[in-house]
């Protein structure tokens, strides 16, 4: 698959380092943007001589989340039932391909992980951040569910009372911080050294011997997951039952017009 938005990338022996620009500023996530970033996942399944890999969002930021000026999205909405849940999923695709990786993962955060890409950087591995990145999950604020496979990561992550704040306290920044002293961060840097770090945190784990230290990783994420699926196994249907509800509707119109949402349940 040719990719216009995501370049592979050998910093150093044993590394791979998977960036994408979608040159916006923003690397607001669109369709096309995460199945070239499941591709390039898959691309790297099969590649035996990589055995770490980082995660890059270049340009102002990791990722501001959903594209929603992305026309495919909007299409989507006018779909029929069974292919709109099919396409629903693909940001659920696009994390199972990034953990199923047997290579250790490790995502570079500068400035912002937000919506989905929060969800995509719990995905991974490990976080590594700059010091004034933040994380915000705005999916309840906006009338909707967290979706993406995320909640048991996030769960496993912080504990569930981390969990629910970051989630339900939609509108409140995690900082760098934050992130560290709750186990969201494996490291925090200076500002544009996130890159750096990750290849250096990625080359250490790339000189272990490979077959244990994939093996560890397995099993590590085989606990961890146990339950995983069973917990989010409709989280897709969940965000198209949430799209269609008054509260989501005015949620939108009160962004739009700047003006605090009313919700009543609807």
């Amino acid at each position: 698959m040719r990719f216009e938005f995501v370049s592979i990338e050998r910093p150093c022996p044993g590394v791979a380092t998977v960036a994408f620009d979608r040159g916006d500023g923003l690397n607001a996530m669109s369709m096309q943007l995460a199945r070239e970033l499941t591709a390039a996942a898959n691309q790297l399944y099969d590649d035996l001589d990589t055995h770490a890999v980082v995660l890059v969002g270049r340009g102002k930021g990791f990722c501001a989340g959903r594209d929603l000026r992305d026309a495919e999205i909007a299409a989507r909405s006018q779909a029929g039932m069974l292919r709109r849940r099919h396409l629903g999923g693909d940001g659920w695709r696009l994390c199972q391909a990034w953990e199923r990786l047997e290579q250790f993962t490790v995502a570079t955060v500068e400035r912002f992980a937000v919506g989905g890409g929060l969800a995509f950087a719990l995905a991974t591995d490990w976080r590594i951040l700059g010091q004034s990145a933040h994380f915000r999950a705005p999916e309840v604020a906006l009338g909707l569910s967290m979706s993406w496979g995320s909640i048991p990561r996030l769960v496993n992550l912080v504990g569930p009372a981390r969990a629910k704040q970051v989630l339900l306290m939609a509108d409140d920044p995690v900082s760098a911080g934050q992130a560290l002293a709750w186990g969201l961060a494996q490291d925090v840097v200076a500002d544009g050294e996130a890159e750096a770090a990750a290849v250096r945190w990625a080359a250490k784990v790339a000189a272990m011997p490979p077959v244990p230290a994939r093996m560890t990783k397995k099993t590590i994420n085989a606990y961890a997951n146990a339950l995983g699926d069973l917990a989010v196994h409709m989280d897709t249907e969940e965000v198209i039952l949430t799209e269609h509800t008054g509260d989501h509707a005015e949620a939108v119109e009160a962004f739009l017009t700047r003006r605090k949402p009313r919700f009543q349940g609807a």
